[in-house]
């Protein structure tokens, strides 16, 4: 497959000023190291970094989130390709209702704002593996993993309603008052 086959215009508009977006490597790889609908592009390149560190973290948690990372950013890219600009707002706006759907939900149901306030490399990259790891350990992975996050969890549950008592704290954090 070419790299001109990836090639999406994103308006007859734009296209009239020779400007199109592309689904594309910036960098021509060769036809060995090119795997259909994961061209190195910044999905591909962010999916990859995701699967290698969940991998680094926990080896074999990691190692079965990996192929399911790399099958949904194919699939995306396919849809790109296959159907332009239209997927990509879809996912945008599947992705903004979940979000408004978290903030609706932590607000509710814990009285607090989501992690994303808090720490956001802790919302990005790690709230999607914790999700992958409640799974697994649903399906009876590493009890006593879950032993140890389960005690962690509800250590910091405690110190946080201690401090949320004395008046101390918002979203989790101290304040200075």
């Amino acid at each position: 497959m070419t790299g001109s086959s990836w090639t999406l215009v994103v308006s007859k508009d734009l296209a009239d000023v020779g400007f199109e977006a592309t689904n594309t490597p910036s960098l021509p790889l060769p036809n060995w190291l090119v795997v259909e609908n994961l061209p190195p592009n910044l999905g591909t390149v962010v999916c990859v970094v995701y699967a290698t560190l969940y991998i680094l973290m926990e080896p074999v948690a990691g190692a079965l989130l990996a192929p399911l990372l790399l099958g949904g950013t194919a699939y995306m890219n396919h849809l790109t390709s296959t159907y332009g600009m239209v997927a990509n707002y879809w996912a945008l706006g599947v992705f903004t209702v979940c979000w408004l759907a978290q903030f609706f939900g932590h607000g509710v149901f814990e009285g607090r704002a989501p992690a994303l306030i808090d720490n956001i490399v802790q919302a990005l990259f790690l709230a999607p593996f914790f999700v992958w790891l409640e799974v697994l350990f649903f399906l009876g992975y590493r009890p006593e993993l879950k032993g140890r996050m389960d005690k962690a969890v509800i250590d910091e549950i405690a110190k946080w309603r201690k401090s949320k008592a004395n008046g101390q704290a918002v979203n989790g954090v101290k304040s200075a008052h």
